[in-house]
């Protein structure tokens, strides 16, 4: 359940009601099915085919990921071949659960490294001063009220010659009703604070917790681009995908390891991604 206040008088407290959420989940994210650490050990990818297809070759090169939580994506990337990593989250029990999973599969700091801070302060908090690659995986955006300051520290991170690639939950879902997503039942073009209160988590919904407030905002597709492309970034691609990892609507049906709508259902995209490139 959630209410929904102005952007400016968001609670005081917002920030320290999301972290204390996130560190309350983590152990239930560590030990729980939903990531399957023993399985990630024995195989540490879980990245997408999308993604991997789109980020390209990444051996040799330096990767940062912004919001890491407790690292799977970003130890995938070292997996494909990347010749550092670096994880950054402003959770402490996700980032000390990303450097155990990193020292399980035999990588010290110099080739996986995580930090703790928030993302804005990403730029003083991380070892170097930019990176081949900066990306940012699903569902991280929407826990950040200012999409112009993340478009800036991140693009400051950008080595040049390097790029930002993001993969992101489509914001058209959010307009739509939680049944079918047939049908226009929220404004797609809200701008103020979503304030949730709701027990357990998507890796376990019935896990039992205590941190269940939470603040979250919803940026559109135009505001992303337009604030990367502020940043002087130049986009090179943005596509969107008729598939998600999760069941967004009570519809979806799985194929092929993706959640869609039914075959007989008109599509409409349900993830997207982009890079953005500096010179």
């Amino acid at each position: 359940m959630s209410t929904q206040l102005d952007h400016q008088s968001a609670p005081d407290g917002w920030h320290e009601d999301n972290r204390a959420m996130w560190d309350e989940r983590v152990p239930v994210h560590v030990a729980g099915t939903y990531y399957d650490l023993d399985g990630f050990r024995a195989h540490p990818d879980v990245l997408r085919d999308f993604e991997t297809a789109e980020v390209g070759d990444v051996t040799g090169k330096t990767l940062l990921h912004l919001q890491c939580h407790i690292g799977t994506d970003t130890l995938s990337w070292a997996r494909r071949g990347a010749a550092r990593v670096v994880g950054l989250d402003f959770s402490a029990p996700a980032v000390e659960a990303a450097r155990a999973l990193a020292a399980d599969l035999g990588h010290g700091p110099e080739r996986a490294a995580f930090v703790t801070s928030d993302v804005y302060d990403a730029a003083e908090a991380v070892p170097e001063a930019s990176y081949d690659i900066v990306y940012t995986g699903l569902g991280a955006l929407c826990w950040l009220p200012d999409i112009r300051r993340w478009a800036e520290t991140a693009a400051s991170l950008v080595a040049p010659g390097g790029f930002l690639y993001l993969a992101e939950f489509h914001p058209l879902t959010e307009a739509l009703d939680d049944a079918t997503g047939s049908q226009i039942a929220h404004d797609y073009f809200r701008r103020e604070a979503q304030v949730w209160d709701e027990p357990g988590t998507y890796a376990d919904p019935h896990a039992p917790t205590v941190h269940n407030r939470s603040v979250s905002w919803q940026h559109t597709l135009g505001d992303v681009v337009s604030a990367l492309a502020a940043t002087g970034l130049r986009i090179e691609f943005l596509h969107e995908h008729e598939v998600s990892l999760f069941p967004r609507f009570e519809n979806f049906e799985v194929r092929d390891g993706y959640h869609r709508f039914p075959a007989d259902q008109p599509r409409i995209p349900l993830i997207y991604s982009l890079k953005a490139s500096k010179s």
